[in-house]
């Protein structure tokens, strides 16, 4: 079948029209991957600029004084409450236990069963929970507070995490493959009409 000189002109000038589109398509995606990766840097120095230091200043002005607050007093209990009664509570258990040995030893040596001396037992059970107290003390002894990432900055790393995923996306959205309008078998030669 042979088509008409005007036929043959009109599917010319559609394919040189294809031909046009199809460069002018190339040229708009590199200009889009352009903008998304200023975009993206863009992107970046706001989260370090404006972001962070936001939420830096929200977290101490809001949060730090409340934290602060709650690890004094948990260092507090610690040291004041908890470590010498478990002391106190170690202490008399170890003076109950020689106790019960003496009286089995002076049992097995025949010496019979008497009362035990209630002074010396109360000074044992003392020295007990004082040495108690101090090995508790030095094993739950609070760390120094260490120079960290904190919980302002772990914050600010997901929201720049999830800006940057949101960017990344909108982008994605924006570049992605038509079948019809954007792949091609060669990207150098244009579509055939």
């Amino acid at each position: 079948m042979s088509l008409s000189r005007k036929r043959k002109k009109q599917l010319r000038k559609l394919q040189d029209q294809a031909s046009k589109l199809w460069e002018s398509q190339q040229v708009l995606v590199g200009e889009s991957a352009h903008v998304a990766r200023e975009a993206g840097r863009q992107l970046g120095y706001f989260g370090r600029e404006q972001v962070v230091p936001t939420v830096q200043d929200s977290y101490q002005k809001y949060a730090a004084p409340y934290v602060d607050r709650s690890v004094g007093y948990s260092k507090h209990v610690l040291s004041d409450k908890v470590v010498p009664a478990a002391g106190a509570v170690v202490g008399s258990a170890l003076s109950v236990w020689d106790a019960a040995h003496d009286t089995r030893d002076r049992i097995a040596k025949g010496r019979g069963l008497e009362l035990p001396d209630a002074k010396k037992y109360a000074k044992r059970a003392d020295k007990y929970s004082k040495k108690a107290t101090r090995k508790l003390s030095k094993k739950l002894s609070v760390q120094p507070h260490h120079d960290g990432i904190s919980a302002g900055g772990v914050i600010a790393i997901i929201l720049g995490v999830a800006a940057a995923v949101g960017v990344a996306y909108a982008a994605w959205q924006t570049l992605r493959a038509d079948d019809e309008l954007w792949v091609a078998d060669d990207p150098l030669r244009a579509p055939d009409a």
